[in-house]
C-alpha cells in the first residue's frame, strides 16, 4: 500500500511546473515599485525644480517691492505670492497646477551684505521665501494592490533668499536738465516749495545718495570710479564760464549758478546760442577752457561722496555736487532770454555716454532728462556758425517739430548697448493745443508730456510730477503714478539702476 502511495506522490512533488507563478508575482510587484520609484520620483525632482525656479522668481519680486519707497509687509507678500506657484500665482505651470501648494516670507536686517536696512520702509533688507507642495504619485501608489502601505503623494519644499535692490551694475548717468526761464516757476506742492530748478536739483541729489561712487574694495580715502555721472543742461554755456556752475564764488556761501536766483552769485557762467552738434559724432571732450558753446557742466565724476559709498555724505569740493546745488551753493540756476530746444543736448548726451561705455566696458548707460514742457526755441536762438546747416522741414536741425526732432533724438538710445533713457515730465501739460507749438503749425500736433513719454526707452521709464502742473491736463506716468515729487521719482530711477539679487539661505533664520 505505501509503495502505492508513494509511486502516486512522488511524481506530483518531483513536478516543478507551475513554480514561476509565485515568483512572478513577486517579481512584478517588484519591477512596479522600481518603476514606480523611478518615475515618481523623477516627476518629484522635475515638480521640485519647477517649484525652486518659482520660488526663485517670487523672493525676487518681493525683493525688489522691498525697495519701494511705498513698502509695506503686505505689499511684499502680496508680490511674493503673485510670483509663486500657489494657485493664482504667474508661476504655476502643468506639473504644479494639480498640486497643494502653500508660500511663506519671512522679512529680515541682514547686516553682511551691504545694503541698509533703513532704505525700506520696513526696515529690512532682505527676505526669504519658502514654498510646500504635495504632488500625487502615479506609479508607487498601485503596490496597494499587493498589500504594500504605499504614498499617495509626495511632499516637496523650495527655499529661496533675496537682497533687495542695492547690487549696482556699473553706469555711465548723464543728466540733462531743463534751466530755461519756466524752471523759475514755483513749486508750491508739499514735497518741495520752492522753485522748480531747485526741486530739479533735489531730484538730482536723491540720485546720487542711490548710486555707488567707487567699486567695493574702495576705501574712504582711495576710489576705483564705478558709478560715473555728468551734469547737462540746456541752454548752452560758454565752455569757460560753465566753472561758476560747479564753484563757489568766493567768499560766498550761497551763490553759484547762471542768472535769476542766484542768491548773492558775484559771477554767473554766459549763456550762449544754442548749438546742433551732429547726431552719433564721436564725442570730443569738453574744453571747460574754451569760448565754445557747451551743454555739458561737469565731466563724468565719481567723487560725489565723502565715504566713496553710497547714502554716504556729500563730497562738497566735487564740482558735480556743486552743480548738483549740495555744496553749500544754489548749483545750476535758471535764465531767460531762452526757450526750449532738447535735440542738441540729448545728441551731445548721448555721444558722451558711448564714450564713456566705450572707457568702460561692460558698463550701462543712462540718460536722464527732466523738463517742464514745451521746446520752442526761436531760429534766432541757433548758433549762428551752424546757420548753414538750419533746415525749416522740422528734421535736425530746426525750428520746427522741435519736440519730434527731441524724440528722435531720445530714440536713436535704442542703437547704443546697454542705454536706457528716462524722462521726467516736471509740471509739462497734458494738452496739444499750445504745447510743443512748433509741432502743430504744419506738422503732428503733439502735447510736451507725451513727447516726454515718447522719448523715454518704455513707459515704466517715463516719470511726471502731476502735482506741479500749472498748465492745461495733468501729465500723469500710468506706470509710475503712485510717487510724489521729484526726490521718490529719482529715488526710483536710481533703484532701476540696481537690483535684486539672491543670496544665501543661511543668511536669514527662520
Amino acid at each position: 500500500m505505501m509503495r502505492r502511495i508513494c509511486k502516486f506522490y512522488v511524481p506530483l512533488i518531483r513536478d516543478e511546473r507551475g513554480q514561476m507563478l509565485p515568483w512572478m508575482v513577486f517579481l512584478i510587484a517588484l519591477f512596479i515599485g522600481a518603476a514606480g520609484l523611478s518615475i515618481d520620483l523623477g516627476h518629484a525632482y522635475v515638480c521640485y525644480r519647477e517649484l525652486q525656479a518659482s520660488t526663485d522668481a517670487a523672493a525676487l519680486a518681493g525683493a525688489a517691492e522691498l525697495s519701494s519707497p511705498t513698502a509695506t509687509t503686505a505689499l511684499v507678500d502680496s508680490a511674493v505670492s503673485t510670483y509663486s506657484s500657489v494657485p493664482g500665482g504667474l508661476n504655476v505651470n502643468p506639473n504644479l497646477q494639480e498640486t497643494s501648494s502653500s508660500v511663506s516670507t519671512t522679512l529680515a536686517c541682514v547686516t553682511s551684505i551691504g545694503i541698509s536696512c533703513t532704505g525700506s520702509p520696513t526696515g529690512d533688507n532682505a527676505l526669504q521665501v519658502v514654498q510646500t507642495a504635495t504632488i500625487p504619485t502615479f506609479f508607487i501608489r498601485m503596490l496597494s494592490v499587493f498589500g504594500v502601505n504605499a504614498a499617495q503623494s509626495l511632499s516637496i519644499s523650495a527655499t529661496s533668499t533675496a537682497a533687495m535692490k542695492g547690487t549696482y551694475s556699473q553706469y555711465n548717468v548723464a543728466i540733462v536738465i531743463d534751466a530755461t526761464e519756466s524752471m523759475t516757476n514755483q513749486d508750491t506742492d508739499a514735497n518741495c516749495g520752492n522753485t522748480r530748478i531747485y526741486c530739479a536739483l533735489q531730484g538730482v541729489q536723491t540720485l546720487l545718495d542711490e548710486l555707488s561712487p567707487c567699486t567695493m574694495s574702495s576705501t574712504s580715502t582711495s576710489c576705483t570710479p564705478f558709478d560715473q555721472v555728468s551734469l547737462f543742461a540746456f541752454p548752452n554755456v560758454v565752455a569757460d564760464t560753465a566753472k561758476y556752475d560747479t564753484t563757489c564764488p568766493s567768499g560766498s556761501g550761497s551763490g553759484s549758478g547762471r542768472g535769476g536766483g542766484g542768491g548773492g552769485s558775484s559771477t554767473s557762467p554766459t549763456n550762449t546760442y544754442y548749438s546742433t552738434p551732429v547726431p552719433g559724432a564721436t564725442w570730443t571732450a569738453t574744453n571747460f577752457s574754451s569760448t565754445n558753446p557747451s551743454y555739458q557742466i561737469s565731466d563724468y565724476l565719481s567723487n560725489y561722496s565723502s565715504t566713496n559709498k553710497p547714502d554716504g555724505a556729500f563730497n562738497t569740493s566735487s564740482g558735480l555736487v556743486v552743480a548738483a546745488g549740495a555744496g553749500g551753493c544754489n548749483g545750476i540756476q535758471a535764465v531767460g532770454g531762452y526757450n526750449t530746444y532738447y535735440a542738441g543736448a540729448i545728441y551731445a548726451a548721448l555721444s558722451s555716454l558711448a564714450a564713456e561705455q566705450a572707457a568702460s566696458p561692460g558698463s550701462k548707460n543712462a540718460l536722464i532728462i527732466l523738463s517742464d514742457g514745451d521746446a520752442n526755441a526761436a531760429s534766432s536762438k541757433f548758433q549762428a556758425t551752424n546757420g548753414e546747416r538750419m533746415t525749416t522741414t522740422g528734421v535736425y536741425p530746426s525750428a520746427t517739430d522741435e519736440c519730434h526732432q527731441a524724440i528722435t533724438a531720445a530714440q536713436t538710445a535704442s542703437s547704443m548697448t546697454q542705454t536706457t533713457v528716462y524722462t521726467v515730465a516736471y509740471g509739462s501739460s497734458n494738452s496739444s493745443s499750445g504745447s510743443c507749438s512748433t509741432d502743430a503749425s504744419g506738422g503732428e500736433a503733439i502735447s510736451a508730456c507725451t513727447a516726454l513719454q515718447d522719448m523715454a526707452t518704455s513707459s515704466s521709464d517715463f516719470y511726471s510730477d502731476a502735482t506741479a502742473s500749472q498748465n492745461a491736463g495733468q501729465c500723469v506716468s500710468s506706470a509710475n503714478s503712485n510717487l510724489n515729487g521729484l526726490k521718490s521719482i529719482f529715488q526710483s530711477i536710481g533703484e532701476n539702476l540696481s537690483e535684486s539679487r539672491l543670496i544665501s539661505n543661511n543668511l536669514v533664520t527662520q
